[in-house]
């Protein structure tokens, strides 16, 4: 379904990155049991499109120091590309990993329990993990990199134009820039109505265009039918900052495209 639907929306490429599995019982993860069935799906779907679409097999991986990371997954299920993401920050009392982007009440029990309400400690940490990703295992991609903001309660809980938070971003996209990494520019919280702007935020890719760091654009669909859900106000946008061009992988490698 997701394949005839960017067929019939004029795609000439296509990439597939469900959930990596995870070694916690977690309901959104592919399962285990499912992982060699979804690479030889997407094999045979390759094959039997090749005429009509380029597909790529992608996977997005949890970076967890110790427990698992982008080049692990890729060279196992033998990827196109890797998504890296950060949705655990460290572990609650009970060993569970605490979930940053799920139920506000789980991130509000984990901010209690590991940080001690501290905001300001865990979204520090938070970034830090997202540069430990960069540098020590790198992915071909950073997914969503600051889906942390939906827990903000509006400005409430911690505001994204604070001194410290801006300079945890800055020093992040320092690092992703040396390393030379693409950022995924994400609009699934704006079409589930979790946010109104995209993973990052405007100002946050204002200073990634200054610092010439790629883009690929991504609505993170759970559904055919949100493939290019807000794309067209978010390329706008994404003009707007000065960007220009975005990433695609295409013909086996990444080339830069026209934003349009």
């Amino acid at each position: 379904m997701y394949l005839q639907q960017a067929i019939q929306l004029g795609m000439s490429a296509y990439g597939f990155s469900s959930h990596a599995p995870l070694p916690y019982n977690l309901p959104w993860p592919m399962k285990e049991v499912d992982s060699e069935r979804y690479v030889a799906e997407i094999a045979q779907l390759k094959e039997k499109y090749a005429r009509q679409v380029e597909v790529s097999r992608g996977l997005e991986v949890d970076f967890i120091p110790g427990v698992m990371g982008p080049s692990w997954v890729k060279d196992r299920f033998l990827l196109d590309y890797t998504i890296g993401s950060v949705h655990f920050v460290d572990f609650l009392p009970d060993g569970q990993p605490w979930e940053i982007d799920g139920r506000h009440q789980v991130f509000l029990r984990g901010l209690k329990e590991i940080f001690a309400n501290n905001i300001e400690a865990a979204i520090q940490r938070y970034y830090a993990l997202i540069r430990q990703m960069v540098q020590d295992d790198p992915p071909d991609i950073v997914g969503h990199l600051d889906k942390i903001k939906i827990q903000s309660e509006g400005g409430k809980l911690f505001d994204e134009h604070s001194n410290w938070y801006q300079e945890e971003i800055s020093k992040t996209l320092d690092v992703i820039a040396t390393a030379g990494l693409i950022v995924e520019v994400n609009t699934r919280g704006m079409y589930q109505r979790l946010t109104t702007e995209p993973y990052p935020s405007y100002w946050v890719l204002q200073q990634m265009r200054d610092r010439a760091i790629p883009i690929m654009l991504n609505s993170d669909a759970h559904h055919p039918r949100e493939i290019i859900s807000c794309f067209e106000e978010v390329v706008q946008k994404l003009r707007a900052t000065g960007y220009e061009q975005v990433r695609v992988l295409y013909r086996g490698k990444w080339q830069n495209v026209a934003l349009t």
